[in-house]
């Protein structure tokens, strides 16, 4: 019984097993890569933080003072 000439990746090639075990490897990389990244976003607190948010932060730091506060505040506004 003769099945023609491709009979499955890497049927007949030394190194198609291990090609599929590189690839599936990078897969699983990325995706950890991806669930860390997002993770990290969240944790640091990048997602929703608006310029408000920031002003008031460094208002509260006192990296600035009031009369800059209310300036940038009008600035942002617009």
């Amino acid at each position: 019984m003769m099945y023609g000439y491709y009979q499955g990746f890497g049927s007949h090639d030394p190194f198609g097993g291990f090609v599929m075990i590189v690839f599936g490897f990078f897969i699983v990389l990325f995706v950890i890569w991806l669930i860390k990244s997002s993770m990290s976003h969240m944790h640091h607190g990048h997602m929703g933080n608006t310029s408000l948010d920031i002003l008031k932060e460094r208002y509260a730091k006192g990296e600035i003072n009031k009369e800059e506060f209310e300036i940038k505040k009008k600035d942002l506004s617009i």
